[in-house]
């Protein structure tokens, strides 16, 4: 008589199940986002769930371990960002770590040139490790702190995912932004007491245009999305 075979016995088929599951539930968050991303856009992203995956283990790149809660936490909430972007011809991501949301915008987006900036090597060579194995011809990144960093010519977008307070946030990067540009910065609750720090004042240089609830499947808990721009004289 022949055994039945247990897929938890069986690492490869168990690993491919694991795949397969993780690629389906890609593909609904991305729809339940209202995005189109090609077979090959959603590969790519799969691709860099496993590459955040295996260098986590020796660089720490997130606290978020297994790649499940991966698609969730950080592709899909910074997939989140992708409609708002408008028609942005570039965007800098700021304090972007692993790469996120700038990786994930730069293959959702492949008409965008999407620079990412983190002041830490060890993540800055993670993010630059991760554009050449998934082909990202319209995404670079630079090792600067936000402060010193003085690009040839400002962004449409600057946007920052759990970067810092909103008025550190505009003091850091508000002059990275070209004039009409807007800022983007991803938040969990509501921020009222930063949105009041930071713009209350009649001395504040910029003034919060928008607030956005995003709805990021797969994710619990709150999410919005704050978007700034620079006061008219």
């Amino acid at each position: 008589m022949s055994a039945v075979v247990n897929i938890r016995d069986n690492p490869v088929d168990s690993a491919a199940t694991s795949d397969a599951n993780l690629a389906l539930r890609l593909q609904a968050g991305v729809t339940a986002l209202g995005l189109s991303l090609s077979q090959q856009q959603q590969q790519q992203l799969l691709d860099y769930i496993a590459l955040l995956d295996k260098w986590n283990k020796v660089y720490n790149l997130t606290a978020v371990r297994e790649p499940e809660r991966m698609l969730g936490l950080h592709i899909l909430d910074s997939l989140s960002m992708v409609p708002h972007l408008g028609q942005a011809k570039t965007v800098l991501d700021v304090g972007t770590g692993g790469g996120l949301p700038g990786i994930c915008i730069a293959v959702a987006r492949p008409d965008l040139n999407v620079v990412m900036l983190d002041s830490l090597q060890k993540k800055t060579t993670f993010v630059r490790q991760a554009i050449g194995a998934l082909g990202l011809t319209n995404a670079s990144v630079v090792c600067e702190r936000v402060e010193a960093f003085r690009p040839a010519q400002p962004f449409d977008v600057v946007t920052s995912r759990a970067f810092a307070e909103l008025s550190d946030f505009v003091k850091g990067a508000g002059h990275l932004m070209r004039p009409g540009g807007r800022m983007l910065a991803m938040k969990g609750v509501y921020p009222h007491d930063e949105i009041a720090r930071a713009f209350s004042s009649p001395e504040a240089s910029h003034k919060v245009v928008d607030v956005h609830t995003l709805n990021v499947p797969q994710v619990d808990g709150q999410r919005h999305l704050v978007v700034i721009e620079a006061k008219t004289i």
